[in-house]
């Protein structure tokens, strides 16, 4: 058994809220996306976070450092568009495995100096791996539904590359995380588990969906139960729901997970819904008494925050969760 399954049969962990919100408030310029060593790259970099890691570490050190002061046992990395497929937007697939690499390291770097200071609550660094831009299940051109702009063999060979990266840069965890397109995901874990087998990693694996809209459906069509059961094939620790709705609209759609699964369960809500500016207006509070009712429902094992979440929403929650008992898993007959 892994540290972090050991501790999650203890309690309710606490994922952090959002890396972008974060990034916004230092209000980096294109100059500070490029750093010395990109001051020639010819391709626009502002709004690569990622690329943050390696021109800005001292900045994405402190964003972690933020949520786990505030209670977080588990970071995530800034790797979140760290693929070659992503980074082809910037002309940068060749800087994929030292950003994976880099980015872990910065997140152990900080999660080993608070687990130094209390052993009791160890902290951890979860891999963060995106749904890349691309839709292995759907058209691109409305003209010819047949056409797909990326194969699954790509989206293997790129998710291979970045979690190859994570583990040795020191991750604790793999998250699969804001699956719109299951097809995506299920090349990433085909990758995760081909990986593990060839170099006999011990490392969980967690998997999110994001629900898009009222529909109750992920992008590519799937109901939440057929999002579990087409993953379900692949030992997990986790699955969930994160991103796209607030916490209140997400609520349903976990209880009907909680149904479903037979697996630790996780959620990291949006801060509400995005208003006309695209920002987030839910505090701290109202999101807190939102997620009281995952706890009190006894749905959830793992629990954060998304697009618009703070340092001060995931204190809050951190604060909350720590009464209650995690999710007890069944095994379905």
């Amino acid at each position: 058994m892994t540290a972090i399954e050991k501790a999650l049969a203890k309690r309710i962990l606490v994922l952090d809220g959002a890396m972008g919100t974060m990034l916004q408030a230092y209000k980096f310029e294109e100059e500070d996306f490029r750093g010395d060593r990109f001051i020639s790259h010819p391709s626009p970099l502002k709004g690569n976070n990622d690329l943050l890691s390696l021109t800005q570490p001292e900045a994405i050190k402190a964003v972690h450092r933020a949520y786990f002061e505030v209670g977080a046992d588990i970071v995530e990395t800034n790797t979140f568009s760290s693929t070659s497929i992503g980074m082809a937007d910037y002309g940068m697939e060749e800087l994929v495995y030292e950003l994976n690499v880099q980015s872990a390291k910065l997140a152990r770097e900080v999660a080993d100096e608070f687990t130094n200071t209390n052993p009791n609550k160890p902290r951890f660094v979860a891999g963060s791996i995106g749904p890349t831009n691309r839709t292995a299940s759907m058209s691109p051109d409305v003209n010819d539904p047949g056409y797909r702009a990326v194969t699954f063999d790509d989206l293997v060979e790129a998710y291979s590359e970045q979690v190859r990266a994570l583990v040795e840069g020191g991750s604790d965890v793999l998250l699969v995380e804001t699956v719109f397109d299951t097809l995506n995901a299920k090349a990433a874990l085909f990758a995760i588990d081909v990986l593990k087998e060839e170099n006999n990693w011990d490392i969980p694996v967690m998997i999110s969906g994001t629900i898009t809209d009222a529909s109750g459906r992920t992008l590519s069509g799937q109901t939440v139960e057929a999002f579990a059961t087409s993953v379900s094939h692949i030992p997990l620790l986790s699955i969930g729901f994160n991103c796209a709705l607030g916490a209140d609209q997400l609520l349903p759609y976990l209880r009907r997970l909680s149904k479903e699964a037979d697996t630790m369960i996780s959620a990291h809500p949006n801060a509400g819904l995005p208003n006309a500016f695209g920002a987030y207006d839910q505090t701290p509070e109202e999101m807190r008494d939102l997620i009281q009712k995952y706890l009190e429902e006894n749905l959830i094992n793992i629990i954060g925050g998304c697009c618009g979440s703070t340092p001060e929403h995931i204190q809050l929650i951190a604060e909350l969760a720590s009464k209650y008992q995690p999710r007890k898993i069944h095994v379905n007959a």
